[in-house]
């Protein structure tokens, strides 16, 4: 009998101990580890290689600019980090500049992440990394299959990255992405105002500029300054700078009528002179949602409407071919549900003015 007890004694024991072993090997795999963003590709920085990482302009234009445009440059949007892992989990940890916030535009959209996978070839939104406050901490997704993919992570559209950190299960690993997209040769490089920027998506990934980069599989530039596309010749000698394929310059909601009469050549030069034959795009202010109803609206947009049009006729009757317009009277549909304010695009608005270009950008590339 009591070699029985001892038995069942030392069966028990070795069986707690199994459990035990296997409850360690359970919280190990539960553990997430985070990598540096800083370690993986960066996409969407108009200058290659600049500094600071996380910034749309390179530092040696910080006191040569208006202080307005080079904060705003310190916001990430366009910008996105390309990885690959085998993980079941993505999380991220990162910490904003400023820990912005607008009344009409979700903090999601404003200072959150944005995660994307690779799927049969295309870019399938995966979840948002939700922002609580300066310092975020947040698992985009888990419970998948322990495979390999291919992601892109966006970052926020109106705040600026401080630090960034991706994180995956303990067991599992994370490396340079292996399948080129977006390409990042020719990217295509847009200037404009808070539209372009972003305002106001509801997520990263609706940004004009990323749905258009995932669409034609081409790295986008977006230097957009929300309230600040007053064609600052300093942003059009960066864009020269851009060996892009495409130059779109969208900029006439924010610049003056006399601004556009002014300006719109001289910036234009700037980038013809270092690309001659590269196309060259300029977008009609949109007719906003309440300019139906908004009597001065209306007008300030059909002046200003007016006045690029006039530089584009001097422009082709100067021997100008590679320049293009974009009318803007079906931009945003005729049922008023495109924007958040009368203004600001929503992602209808967003898809709206993505179907417009998607077609002509796609043209042109061919």
């Amino acid at each position: 009998m009591k070699l029985f007890f001892t038995a069942l004694i030392m069966t028990l024991v070795s069986f707690n101990m199994y459990a035990e072993d296997t409850l360690s090997v359970q919280k190990s795999s539960m553990q997430m580890v985070y990598y540096d963003a800083a370690e993986f590709p960066l996409l969407g920085k108009a200058i290659k290689d600049s500094r600071p990482l996380y910034s749309r302009l390179p530092d040696s234009l910080k006191n040569k600019i208006r202080p307005a445009l080079w904060n705003l440059s310190q916001n990430t949007a366009g910008l996105s980090i390309r990885f690959r892992s085998n993980s079941t989990r993505i999380g991220a940890k990162w910490e904003v500049r400023l820990n912005n916030s607008m009344n009409h535009m979700t903090a999601t959209g404003v200072k959150g992440l944005d995660l994307y996978c690779l799927k049969d070839g295309k870019w399938r939104f995966v979840n948002s990394g939700r922002p609580t406050g300066k310092q975020n901490d947040a698992v985009i997704i888990a419970n998948m299959e322990a495979k390999e993919r291919e992601y892109m992570l966006y970052l926020p559209l109106y705040d600026g990255i401080v630090s960034l950190s991706i994180g995956i299960d303990s067991l599992a690993e994370i490396s340079q992405p292996k399948i080129q997209k977006s390409y990042r040769n020719k990217p295509i490089a847009f200037y404009g105002t808070s539209i372009l920027e972003g305002g106001c998506a509801s997520r990263p990934g609706m940004a004009s500029t990323n749905i258009i980069s995932r669409l034609l599989n081409r790295e986008t530039i977006n230097l957009g300054f929300s309230g600040n596309a007053f064609l600052d010749l300093e942003i059009a000698e960066v864009l020269g700078q851009v060996d892009a394929s495409i130059y779109v310059l969208d900029f006439i909601p924010n610049a003056s009528v006399s601004q556009i009469r002014e300006r719109t050549i001289p910036f234009y030069r700037i980038i013809r002179k270092q690309h001659p034959d590269v196309p060259i795009i300029f977008v009609e202010d949109p007719v906003f949602t309440h300019a139906v109803f908004d009597q001065k609206i209306a007008q300030e947009v059909a002046d200003k409407n007016k006045a690029l049009g006039y530089i584009y006729r001097v422009l082709k009757e100067e021997g100008e071919t590679h320049i293009f317009m974009i009318l803007s009277k079906n931009m945003l549909g005729t049922d008023g549900e495109a924007t958040v304010d009368g203004i600001h695009f929503t992602d209808v608005g967003f898809m709206r003015y993505v179907n417009l270009l998607y077609p002509i950008l796609e043209g042109i590339l061919k």
